[in-house]
Parts: structure tokens; sequence; C-alpha cells
């Protein structure tokens, strides 16, 4: 916790249901903080435990980097997806995040879903992305995540235009999807990956795009690859076998270490940082949480692109990757706020 700068962790436990939780709040300088729940089966309770101090880290940037007054949180339940179904778990769930007192709303995350957060909400009111809210973010997180790219060519190529780009997306979730989908329909060449070969397919049939084996994804040729799938692609043993201009997608913590920001830059490829460019999500959330609409998520989500060309003009004039770029602005906001920490709920 020291090391990275928590403030508070919280284990939970409930025998009549099973219930294993780990709920991280990283820094509420800004705001409550907010972040998902995610349900994994971690092989040991020191991967959760790992997972979830990374990952309320980075929702605090991903937060003040959005211009938004949060601060970071996150939650993993551990155990099977899919046998973690029973409401009474979600219920006592609901209750451990309750009696955190609004230092934490959660929302949803891999593996949990809207559903899932209406049950919660039965036993607490710090949830977001329920069904009377603003629904699933899936789609604003694309919208983002699309305006981003579109700032990535600008900063290239001079223009922002997607027409007759080639674009790898790896990933066919609901924001990889969406976000191919999306790209498609404005006239961009794309190619699709994904492990899920009848997702890759029905794509292929429905959008007339090319398809990509997932073990070659990272040698083809193209303007942008956008990982849309699980973190760490970008790696010692994938970071010089890509043949693209920009590295721009969905995903969470695309580079397996920072070191990678640099060996990219190195190699002349632009990498818009994920917690900046997917941050649609949290802007949804957040919008549901502040009480905004809907449209109002939409529009927030389209500023990624503006907001990421600010940072890759930062980066430039500064000598330093986009994501030390970002890291500084975001820094920036923590430092200059005045501290909520531990303050009143």
């Amino acid at each position: 916790m020291i090391d990275g700068g928590h403030e508070q962790v919280s284990y939970f436990s409930d025998t009549e249901t099973g219930l294993r939780a780990i709920v991280a709040v990283h820094d509420t300088t800004l705001g409550p903080g907010l972040g998902g729940t995610r349900i994994l089966d971690y092989d040991t309770e020191e991967r959760a435990l790992e997972d979830v101090l990374r990952l309320s880290k980075a929702m605090t940037y991903k937060a003040a980097a959005a211009d938004l007054d949060l601060g970071g949180g996150k939650a993993v339940i551990v155990g099977d997806p899919d046998e973690i179904t029973d409401e009474a778990l979600f219920e006592a769930y609901g209750r451990a995040v309750d009696c955190l007192a609004g230092r934490y709303i959660t929302s949803v995350d891999v593996n949990s879903g809207v559903d899932d957060m209406d049950v919660v909400a039965r036993t607490t009111d710090h949830v977001v992305g329920t069904s009377d809210g603003l629904g699933d973010p899936s789609p604003i997180t694309a919208h983002g995540v699309f305006h981003g790219i579109r700032a990535c060519l600008e900063a290239v190529y001079g223009t922002e235009t997607v027409a007759d780009r080639e674009i790898v997306v790896q990933g066919l979730g609901k924001v990889g999807r969406t976000l191919a989908a999306d790209l498609a329909a404005r006239g961009a060449d794309v190619a699709v990956s994904d492990v899920d070969e009848a997702a890759v397919a029905a794509f292929a049939d429905e959008h007339d795009a090319e398809t990509v084996p997932p073990e070659a994804v990272y040698d083809r040729d193209c303007d942008v690859f956008a990982p849309c799938a699980v973190g760490g692609v970008v790696n010692d043993e994938t970071v010089d076998r890509l043949e693209c201009d920009i590295v721009a997608g969905a995903a969470n913590n695309v580079l397996a270490e920072r070191r990678h920001a640099t060996a990219l830059r190195e190699r002349g490829i632009l990498y818009a940082p994920g917690y900046v460019i997917n941050a649609g999500g949290l802007i949804t959330v957040a919008a549901e949480h502040f009480g905004g609409a809907r449209e109002d998520a939409y529009e927030d989500a389209a500023a990624i692109g503006d907001r990421l060309l600010g940072l890759i003009e930062r980066a430039d004039e500064r000598g330093t990757t986009v994501l030390e770029a970002a890291d500084a602005y975001a820094e920036e906001r923590l430092e200059g706020a005045e501290s909520t920490t531990l303050a009143q709920p």
C-alpha cells in the first residue's frame, strides 16, 4: 500500500454465500474512488491483491487524466465467474461496499454486468452501471476509442479521417466489436482477430472484413493496431514485430511494462495510453454518478480525441512518451487539488 500510494485495502468474506472479495481505494484527492468489480478465479490470493492494487491505481490516473472529479478504486471477487451467480453473494458484496460509506463506488468490469450491479444496488447506493442508470458503457467506450484513433491519425498523417486506413482490431468483445463496426462503417479497411473463431467469422461476413489469425496479428502490416482484448500484448516478444505506425485500442494495460512505451517511441510508433483513450466507460458511470445523461457521456467521450492530441503535443514538446505526458498531467491535477483523503464519506 505504501509503495503504491494506496489509502485503503479491505478484505471481505461471507461464509454463507462464499463471497471472497478485496476492495482497494487508491486515492480520493479528487473525489470518491470509482472503479469496477472484476470477477476472476485467481491462482493465489497474492495475485488477486496485486491485480486490485494495480487496477485501482490506474483508475486514479484515468479519472484525473479525464478531468473527472473522482478518485481511483477497484474491487475483485475471487472465484470462477461461471459459478459466481448467486444473487445472495452479490447482495453480500453490496453490504461490503456499503460499509465503506461512499469512499468506494463500484460498477461493472470483467465478468460482472448490469444485472449483477442491479443486485448489488439492493444493499448499497454506492453503485453505478445499473439498468436504472445509463446502462452498458461499452458503446461509449468504443466511441471514445474511435475519436482517440482519429486524433492519432491527425498527429501522424495530418488528417483524422479513417477512410482507407488499414486498422487491425485485436479482440471482438463488446467494445472491440463496436469499434471495428464503426471503423468499417466510415470506410476503414478493417481486419479483425480473436481467439473466438466464430465471432471473427460472423463479423467478417457481416462487414466484409479481413481476418488475421491470433498468432499473426502482431506481424500484420497496417496503419493502426488496436488492441481491444487482454493486456500486456506489447511486450519483449511482440514490440519488434509490430508493423504499424500507431498503437491505439481499448484494452487496459496494453504494455507489459512501462519501458515498452519508450521502445515503441524509439521505433517511431505512436502509442495512445490505454487509460486515456479507453476512458469512455469511466466517463459513462461518472455521468451516472453525477446525474448526467447518456448523451452527455457520448459528448464527453468524443472529447477524448482533443485531450489525446493535447497530450501528444505535450510529449513532443518535452521529448517524452505520450504515457509520460499523460502521467504528468494526471499528477498535476492531483497535486493541484485539495486532498480529501480519509475525509467524510
